[in-house]
């Protein structure tokens, strides 16, 4: 472990992407945005946010280009882009439960 992760809350370290997940969803996701298919895209996106306690798990995070993911986090159509994004995870995962991938103290 580095001498920055010793540093780091445990909410913080569970709400970071590991590499593997990072490798997981980009497979998942094609490579590409999940909104708009742009190839310059990334696997970083929480659906439940960090600062909600969103894990950094598979089934919370999108791959996304930086396009898509600054309109995701700061404009009014956020929340259609969630439900979006909340139907794509659905498809694959089944039913998208938030406190299903939110950080808790007591069960993390």
């Amino acid at each position: 472990m580095s001498d920055r992760a010793l540093y780091k809350s445990k909410r913080s370290q569970a709400t970071d992407i590991p590499k593997e997940v990072k490798d997981v969803v980009w497979e998942r996701d094609g490579g590409r945005c999940i909104f708009c298919g742009n190839a310059y895209a990334r696997p970083e996106a929480h659906v439940v946010p960090r600062s909600a306690g969103g894990l950094g798990v598979e089934k919370n995070i999108i791959t996304v280009c930086r396009r898509c993911h600054t309109v995701l986090d700061q404009t009014p159509r956020r929340d259609r882009m969630l439900a979006q994004a909340k139907h794509y995870l659905f498809s694959l995962y089944g039913e998208f439960d938030d406190e299903e991938v939110m950080y808790n103290a007591h069960s993390n």
